[in-house]
């Protein structure tokens, strides 16, 4: 098939990249000159694992291209995804729709026979309806399908998670549509990947219902993580405990300092101010936003309190700005918060992380930028771990030991056993585990 692909972001360049690889000729399409001659020159604008070679092969091979003209791609295709930007729109937090709804304009202009028109970004309910609208009203006579195929990539495994899905969701209201999206679909339909029919507005409600329930889960374990502080419990096995629950699950159970990202901060309040507009409030999502929302200073208050309740002109080094592994996404990321923080209680902030410095640079002031986390930890009075990067998983203690002002290790991630990190002589700092939330360093006599 002919797809054309309106937005060469995360959402649009990995769903073309691998819609090409599953044989279907693609254009992806950006207003955005730079980004288009960089990635015709084969620079891949965000870091996503195996992205640049997926891409680079589909390009050789034919099935791949990219340009800023709309009207040709879409002419010619049998199926056009919207995949622009929606992010949250400042004053009211409803999610910003200007950019889907000015595609929408454009692919009107330019469609020729029937075509499926497909919103893959993630959108509000109702906003398949307006689409349809707005595109029959730019052009009547148009023969169009609009249709909701909300994306499920996780950043770090978007391409697993495209190849290898959960299920796929299609919200149609012309069944004329089905046969086209199943035909899009088909080397994942074949190996029984389930292909999830719904009406749009249900499709359109699913995306937003699975982020807001991982969100809420995921605060509901940091919850229970604060209270294994104050009782003496241990909230890694608490975890394990209920994971192995068929109807509770492993997945979204690991305590931290709270969610961030492109989706989850977006998406649960883009779905609180869709259910206020409807007279259907969220309190639950209203109270997991708000909790996260105060949970990542509450961060810096653990690291202060690990320093005897005073980092001012103390260095302090931190591992890990993005909100979580295997991307350069700075979105949201807890890091923020808990730099400036710290950053108002007078500490110095040096900071590495393995992808994430460049746009850290344009978020954060006045945090000096390291080769390595031996080279931010010098002098340091404590190491925070904030992201879980598996070059943070084997640190060389005795290394770290010998280049701090002091061996104090905030591990936000509980990335180590209390007990071997106290072996090496460090006073130990992590979450939820009780009376090993804090440890203090075994003496050299008493090893």
């Amino acid at each position: 098939m002919k797809i054309a692909m309106i937005g060469s972001g995360y959402v649009g360049l990995v769903s073309g990249a691998c819609f090409a690889d599953f044989g279907h000729t693609v254009v992806c399409i950006d207003k955005a000159e730079a980004k288009i001659e960089a990635l015709k020159r084969g620079e891949i604008p965000i870091f996503e694992p195996g992205l640049d070679a997926l891409v680079a092969e589909n390009v050789k091979a034919g099935r791949l291209s990219f340009t800023t003209e709309l009207k040709g791609p879409v002419s010619e295709a049998d199926v056009v995804f919207i995949a622009v930007g929606t992010p949250s729109r400042r004053g009211d937090g409803h999610a910003d729709l200007s950019y889907v709804y000015a595609a929408a304009r454009e692919i009107a202009g330019a469609v020729r026979g029937f075509t499926v028109v497909v919103t893959k970004s993630t959108v509000p309910v109702g906003t398949g309806d307006e689409v349809e609208r707005i595109m029959r009203e730019a052009r009547p006579e148009a023969d169009i399908a609009v249709v909701s195929n909300p994306e499920f990539l996780r950043e770090g495994a978007a391409i697993s998670d495209f190849k290898r899905p959960d299920r796929i969701v299609v919200g149609i209201e012309d069944e004329r549509a089905r046969e086209a999206m199943t035909e899009v679909y088909r080397p994942l339909y074949l190996n029984q990947s389930p292909l999830l029919f719904t009406t749009r507005r249900t499709s359109e409600l699913i995306k937003y219902a699975a982020n807001a329930f991982l969100a809420m889960k995921i605060t509901f374990i940091n919850e229970i993580a604060d209270l294994c502080e104050k009782v003496g419990a241990d909230v890694q096995q608490i975890s394990r405990g209920i994971g192995l629950d068929g109807r509770i699950g492993a997945k979204f159970l690991h305590a931290g300092p709270g969610y961030g990202g492109s989706c989850f901060p977006k998406d649960t309040l883009a779905l609180v101010k869709t259910a206020q507009d409807n007279d259907s409030p969220m309190r639950l999502i209203e109270t997991t936003i708000a909790i996260n929302d105060t949970r990542k200073r509450a961060m810096a208050r653990k690291v202060v309190a690990a320093l005897g309740g005073e980092v001012r002109g103390k260095k302090i080094a931190v591992l890990g700005l993005t909100f979580k592994p295997e991307t350069d996404d700075m979105r949201d990321a807890p890091s923020i918060s808990i730099i400036q923080a710290l950053q108002d209680g007078g500490a110095r902030i040096f900071a590495y992380d393995p992808e994430g410095m460049a746009a850290s640079k344009a978020m954060l002031s006045d945090v000096a930028y390291g080769a390595s986390p031996y080279d931010i930890a010098e002098g340091a009075e404590a190491l925070v771990i904030v992201t879980e990067w598996n070059q943070f998983r084997a640190l060389d203690f005795q290394r770290l030991k010998a280049c701090m002002a002091k061996p104090v290790l905030v591990d936000l991630r509980n990335v180590y056993k209390p007990e071997e990190v106290a072996r090496h002589g460090f006073a130990y700092s992590s979450i939820g585990r009780g009376t090993c939330a804090m440890v203090a360093p075994v003496s050299e006599a008493a090893q």
